[in-house]
């Protein structure tokens, strides 16, 4: 069985429950937001900084100003990290402090959701291939929109709208910092619709699939 999954997801996808449930069916640790706070914690950096620049590349002057700035001289944390008489941009801070988390919580059998895992398991030479598996989970567009706005309680026309955002931000965010590309069927194990059996079915499909690989 493997060790270590990862779940890329659309937003509305229903990534997130699938994957903390699977874990829960698995006996894995999951961690989601939960490295965000261990990043702050490590870097220096405040969780609140992480949590709103992780996915907003696709901001140009949150880009360049992440780009262009360390550090040094703000308010957003203490932590610095010199390369020669340089510190690295902020942008660049931010994912390797979630890096950093990420490749640690490998010392235990784990479900990861977003922030790259995939990548950052896959490229790491200290993980054998055979114990990862990585998945990607999307839906009908349709799907999406209603579900979001159930959860953050608005209608369906801004539910669209912020879907389109939120997954335009996430590719920009892989896009970024990996050498692929967000959603490219080559950067996975598994890419699943979740509207074809709903949720719970995917989940118990999942969970199936991966007591048996």
């Amino acid at each position: 069985m493997r060790k270590y999954i990862t779940i890329s997801r659309e937003f509305g996808s229903g990534g997130r429950i699938i994957g903390k449930r699977i874990a829960e069916s698995l006996g894995y640790d999951f961690y989601d937001r939960e490295i965000i706070d261990m990043a702050a914690k490590d870097s220096g950096l405040s969780a609140d900084f992480i949590e709103k620049t992780e996915q907003n590349i696709s901001s140009g002057w949150l880009y360049n100003l992440l780009l262009g700035s360390s550090y040094s001289g703000t308010n957003l944390g203490s932590g610095v990290q010199p390369i020669g008489a340089h510190t690295l941009p902020l942008a660049d801070q931010v994912f390797n402090a979630e890096r950093k988390i990420i490749l640690g919580l490998a010392e235990k059998p784990c479900v990861i959701v977003g922030r790259c895992a995939d990548y950052i398991f896959r490229t790491c030479e200290e993980i054998d291939r055979k114990d990862l598996l990585n998945i990607f989970i999307y839906a009908d567009f349709d799907d999406k929109v209603k579900r979001v706005a159930e959860r953050l309680s608005i209608d369906e026309k801004e539910a669209a709208k912020t879907v389109s955002q939120v997954d335009k931000r996430r590719a920009n965010h892989y896009n970024t910092f990996t050498e692929d590309v967000w959603g490219d069927r080559q950067n996975y194990d598994l890419i699943v619709n979740s509207s074809t059996l709903g949720i719970d079915q995917t989940i118990e499909m999942l969970t199936s699939f991966i007591k048996k690989a």
